[in-house]
Order: C-alpha cells, then structure tokens, then sequence
C-alpha cells in the first residue's frame, strides 16, 4: 500500500483514501463484489475524489464497468506506471519506448473509447455498426503508429550497438547500476561521478540512462551506466519498450545491484530485480559479475548498520554503503576495481635510469608504499597494483610481451 501511494505521489496525487480489500474470488466483469463496490462509491462520493486507483491489472471491461459504476476515472497498476514514465521521459528514445509502451496497452481498451456507440445490425444481418467501424479505424490507426514507433526504436537499437561497439575498441569497461526503483541509485552515481543526475525521494525519479567516465583507485577509466529503476510486476509492455535502454545492462562487465537496506520490504524487492534481470538474459553466471551495494546505511539504527557491515565484510559479493554521506564508498570502489582488474599484487621494481618515463605511470597506476633512489641513478619502488596493471608495467619494462601500438 505505501508503493501504491508513493506511485500516485510520484505525480502529483493527492491521495484522500486508501484501503486493501481482500477478495475471495475476483469477479470478472468487476473484480470486486457488490458490497464493496457500494462502499467504495460511498468513499469516492464523500472525499471528492475524481480518480480511483486499483494497484492490480485491470482488464479493459473492469476497468469500463468500475468507471460506469463510480462515475470516476479509473486507471489500474499499469496505467499509473506509465502516467509516471510519460511525464519522466525527457529524451527522444524515453518519449519513444513510453508512447510505444502506452498504445500497446491502450490497443485493447479502445472499446472504452465509444461506448455511445452501439453495435447495430445493417443490412446484410451481419455487418457491424458505426461504432464497430469507429473502433477498427482507431486500431489500424494505432497498429501503424506502432509499427512506425518500433522502426524508430529498432534505429535506436543500432545506434546503441554502434556506441557499444566504439566504446569496445577504447576498452573501458562498462559498470551497470541497477535496482528497485528509489534505492537510491542516482544518488550513488552522482557520488561515485560527480554528476548532477536528478536524485530525489521518490520512486521513478530518474528514467533515461546516463553514462559518465569514471576513475578508480588506480586510474583505470571505466563508464558508468545508471538505469531506470525496476518495480514488483513491471508491465511487460514497458520491459518490451525499455529492451534498447536495458540492453546496457545486458552488455555490462559488472552489475552493481543497489538495495534499500532501509526499506522492510527489501527481500522481496531484491527477489523482483532478479527476476527482471534473468527474463532480460542476466542469469546463469551472472554471479561473477554482479556485486550487492547494500545501500542507505545511514538510516539504520546504529546496531542494525554494525551488524550489516560485518555481514557484508564476511560476504564475497556485497559491500554496505551510504551514499549520501560516502561511508564505505572507497571500499566500493576497490571492489570494482578488483573485479575488473584483478586483485591488487604487491611489488618491488628497480626502475633503471634509462626507464625513467615509467616512474610516473607507477605513481598514476599504482598505489605506492616506499621508494628508494639509488646511488648509481635508479630506483627501486614497492607498490601495489592491479593484476592487469601488474602485467602492464611486466610488458614495459621489457618483462614481457612488447605494449600494443595503443600504449
């Protein structure tokens, strides 16, 4: 029930009643029984209100019947979903993928339309109406702005590919945030970036993906890439119309997983995000790159945050942060880079006199402990560095295979 008012206050809503109503056996025809169709007329009647809210799927002739039974609009689950995601979209592929998302729902609640239209016999005995006239018009109208929305969309598809396939032959790796939707996802981007991404408390606030270039520990560049956020029975509709954005996810190197450590309902939501996840093609194997960023730990009691940490210093995939106030961001952040890169190794080079260009490179890409000038001009440097970076400095130093032309 708070998910279903925090939907409604994500536009704007007032909220004036909200109750849950068990039902034993859903009514086809209405969904709900006589008893508590009265009872909610009397609710409406007496709030004022103009809209009602079913926070379950409604089929159209529900949907129909309610709004002739209460005298009110009525929209269920879906439909508020994408009243959110029409006002949030702000680029041309967002406005694509909602308005694609909305006429595949409102492709069968066009009878809604022209209810003033009657089904009438003609001549022959068997021709419909004007009203049944009416409707097919309004279809094929829709099926062709559909079609044309999907060919729009599938050239945003190959855009993205050539992006990802520019983005390959300058090897950063791409790092995915992904989760529930106010997980606080956009505030942990704009900490780990410097961005300025919208990132507020309220549920769907960011939608069209952002990308920004980001240094770890060691200087290695990666991208990161934030996500619009998932929700309990996301309509499939949006998941086909979002395919090109989420593609992203698909194509990561890492996944970082942002869960609400503050929010009662977080197994659950967890449960939800996996599932989008693995009915987008991210499931077996994932595990390798995927990392739980146990977030908002800021919000805990203080026993309950002491305790989360100590269970994420003992987890292998999971790391507990604020995002707000930057506790346990360095250690995030050394994560990524050792999932990426490797794990850090320890070494003790001697740098030769006539090496000296490579001291620099040590400083940028490795974490340095000591280092010791020698008398006959070299040097000798005991640091720390990622796997990579490791057999990188091997390759410069002659250790190795020579450095590709890039280097």
């Amino acid at each position: 029930m708070e998910e279903a008012i925090g939907l409604a206050g994500a536009i704007d809503l007032e909220v004036a009643e909200s109750l849950i109503i068990p039902i034993s056996s859903p009514r086809p025809s209405t969904l709900f029984g006589k008893g508590k169709m009265l009872e909610i007329k009397a609710l409406i009647e007496s709030s004022g209100a103009d809209l009602v809210i079913v926070d379950h799927p409604l089929t159209p002739v529900q949907q129909r019947n309610l709004e002739e039974q209460w005298l009110v609009k009525v929209i269920d689950r879906t439909g508020l979903i994408l009243e959110i995601f029409g006002r949030r979209a702000s680029t041309k592929e967002g406005v694509l993928q909602v308005e694609l998302a909305h006429l595949n729902y409102q492709k069968g609640r066009l009878v809604r339309s022209w209810t003033h239209l009657e089904r009438q016999r003609g001549g022959g005995g068997f021709m419909g109406g004007p009203g049944e006239t009416q409707i097919e018009a309004d279809r094929r109208q829709l099926q062709e702005r559909i079609i044309k929305l999907e060919r729009e969309l599938d050239q945003v598809r190959r855009t993205r590919q050539l992006h990802r396939a520019k983005r390959k032959k300058v090897p950063h790796p791409i790092v995915a945030l992904v989760g529930y939707t106010n997980a606080g996802k956009s505030t942990l981007f704009n900490r780990l970036t410097g961005a300025e991404v919208l990132a507020e408390d309220m549920l769907f606030a960011t939608l069209d993906p952002t990308l920004r270039r980001m240094k770890l520990p060691h200087g290695k560049m990666v991208i990161l890439s934030d996500t619009v956020g998932f929700i309990s029975s996301l309509p499939t509709h949006l998941v086909a119309a979002f395919r090109a954005t989420l593609e992203e996810v698909i194509e990561a190197d890492l996944i970082l997983h942002v869960r609400d450590m503050a929010d009662p309902d977080r197994a659950a939501q967890a449960k939800d995000v996996e599932a989008i996840l693995k009915s987008l093609g991210v499931g077996e194997g994932a595990e390798q790159k995927l990392v739980e960023v146990w977030n908002k730990i800021d919000l805990l009691p203080e026993e309950a945050a002491a305790d989360l940490k100590v269970r994420a210093e003992n987890s292998e995939n999971a790391i507990a942060v604020s995002s707000v106030t930057g506790e346990g961001i360095d250690e995030l952040l050394a994560r990524i880079e050792s999932v990426i890169s490797g794990k850090l190794v320890s070494r003790t080079v001697t740098i030769a006199p006539d090496q000296m260009t490579l001291v620099p490179w040590i400083y940028q890409r490795g974490r340095v402990s000591k280092r010791e000038d020698m008398e006959d001009g070299s040097v000798l440097i005991e640091a720390e560095f990622t796997g990579s970076d490791s057999d990188e400095l091997d390759r410069r130093m002659g250790n190795g295979p020579k450095p590709d032309a890039d280097f």
